[in-house]
């Protein structure tokens, strides 16, 4: 009877702060705790970033780039993700970090901040499912299966078949999302053992599965430099390329602010969702990772096979304990990818409800169970056109340009991360803090967290990887162009120009009161709030 008591009593506290934050209870709100740290996790997924892009750090840097630079970036991003703590304590809404900038900014700091942000959320959804496809290829291919004309033993039409299975799989996570909340929240609570039991497994595999292990001097001292940089180039430009194996690993515990609408006391809970989900991921992340590369003894193999994991347990072991891990890991990545669609289209909805997504009331429109189903069916569509480039291959029948579409997801959402930290930051004590709080040490972590963002994110993975890479040199090769700046840079001229000549005097940021909601809904356009236009905040 207590517990009824005090669960009422939390709903009822939930609400009436989303009432002051403007908004009325939509969405289910049938999230616990451990639930919204799940979503998180599951994004992160270990399983998905540490086996997917391992070739990226393998190639730009070696092993060390694994055993050096994974510890010293995920400990900057848990930085990040403190100071991203704090600022959901103080705004739990499904807006999330857009929401926080134009609080604390003023519109113009939302409207940019929410459309890197969606970016970001779609190449995240984008990259996870294409990479499960590619892994589920490799296992259909290991037991030679061939069906419907797809044939995954041969190497002919690999890139097709690896885009049918991503559409696949796109799809699956469409229809678990339109199922309701309650079943995405449920595989949530089971990826989060999955990852955790399924990394075990993996690691006791890779302990006793390998003949030969490589040497602890090789995985903590040894550099490869597979890019055609030269070796000058090694530590201030080429390594910091292989940084992308982390930063793009660990991104976005966005969610469990993107579901706080969602979550039983999230002022409390959506914070330590948040960071618990960088420290615990970096944690065993760090330990998968030295797994695989003390079982990547053959260094000529691995580098082979293009940097690639299945270069690693296909030269150190048979084929069994090849399949068994593979299985463990696209697993996981199905489960990552389910939640990157949750997260991606809550962040849809709510910046819809907010009037500032092209045909925003059908995107902000929720079904019987209290879900977005629009917001869902429109990130699927935008996520499979984005990734359309990976159908053209290169001579060798490797995808074009993939990796682009993991840095533009790594850009797009760190790019939204750091924006409102710097303008809570710029606020200093004016700012008002929810329960969770990071008091005084603000005032190194949030400068601390931006200048992470923009040396090591924003500079370098808009540089190209390869110096086959580089416009205009001899040997370029335009399968290995990094267009990165092209999207991101395009989007953000586009969104300029829109908010230049259209959304600054149709977008006032978050809407600041339910009668205001209410009344817009009923006028079947967008109102202006009592007494004219939102004013920014203080400090904007």
């Amino acid at each position: 009877m207590a517990a009824n008591v005090d669960a009422a009593a939390t709903a009822s506290s939930d609400e009436q702060r989303l009432a002051e934050l403007g908004y009325k209870q939509e969405l289910n709100r049938s999230w616990s705790g451990f639930q919204n740290f799940a979503i998180s996790f599951t994004i992160i997924s270990v399983l998905a970033g540490c086996f997917t892009t391992y070739y990226q750090a393998w190639n730009n840097g070696g092993p060390v780039a694994i055993s050096w630079g994974w510890p010293i970036i995920s400990a900057f991003i848990l930085v990040i993700a403190f100071c991203m703590s704090e600022l959901v304590s103080a705004y739990p809404t499904a807006g999330g970090i857009y929401w926080w900038a134009s609080k604390l900014g003023g519109p113009a700091w939302g409207w940019f901040t929410g459309w890197f942000n969606l970016l970001g959320l779609i190449a995240i959804v984008a990259s996870v499912d294409y990479f499960a496809g590619q892994f589920l290829g490799v296992i259909l291919g290991l037991y030679n299966v061939d069906i419907l004309g797809l044939n995954f033993g041969d190497s002919l039409h690999g890139l097709r078949e690896t885009f049918i299975l991503f559409a696949l799989i796109l799809s699956l996570h469409v229809l678990i999302n339109i199922r309701g909340s309650h079943l995405v929240a449920m595989f949530n609570g089971i990826s989060v053992w999955w990852h955790v039991l399924g990394v075990a497994v993996i690691v006791v595999v890779l302990i006793f599965a390998p003949s030969k292990h490589a040497s602890v001097d090789f995985v903590f001292t040894h550099t490869i430099n597979n890019s055609g940089f030269s070796h000058g180039m090694l530590w201030f430009y080429v390594l910091p390329l292989g940084f992308l194996l982390t930063q793009y690993t660990i991104t976005g515990f966005d969610a469990s602010a993107h579901i706080s609408e969602e979550t039983h006391g999230a002022a409390e809970s959506a914070p330590k969702g948040v960071w618990r989900s960088v420290f615990y991921s970096a944690v065993i992340g760090y330990v998968v990772l030295l797994a695989i590369t003390f079982a990547a003894s053959n260094e000529k193999a691995v580098t082979e096979g293009g940097g690639a994991v299945f270069a690693v347990f296909e030269s150190s072991m048979g084929s069994g304990w090849v399949k068994l891990i593979l299985i463990i890991a696209v697993i996981g990545q199905l489960f990552c990818g389910m939640s990157c669609m949750t997260s991606a289209s809550r962040m849809m909805y709510a910046f819809s409800r907010d009037g500032a997504v092209p045909g925003w009331r059908i995107w902000s429109r929720v079904n019987d169970n209290g879900v977005p189903f629009n917001a869902v069916i429109a990130v699927a569509f935008l996520a499979l056109i984005l990734t359309l480039p990976a159908l053209k291959g290169n001579k060798d029948g490797l995808t074009v340009a993939f990796t682009a579409v993991v840095s533009i997801g790594v850009i797009g959402l760190y790019i939204a991360y750091a924006i409102p930290i710097y303008l809570r930051w710029r606020m200093g004590s004016a700012f008002v803090a929810g329960p969770w709080t990071l008091g005084n040490k603000y005032k190194w972590m949030n400068p601390l967290a931006v200048v992470e963002v923009i040396v090591v994110v924003i500079v370098y993975f808009n540089l190209p990887f390869a110096s086959a890479g580089v416009p205009f040199k001899k040997g370029f090769d335009w399968s290995l162009f990094n267009y990165t700046p092209l999207v991101t840079g395009g989007v953000f001229i586009a969104v300029g120009i829109w908010w230049l000549a259209v959304a600054r005097h149709t977008f006032t940021g978050p809407r600041q009161t339910l009668t205001e909601l209410e009344a817009e809904l009923e006028q079947g356009g967008p109102a202006d709030p009592p007494g004219g236009a939102t004013a920014a905040p203080a400090g904007a």
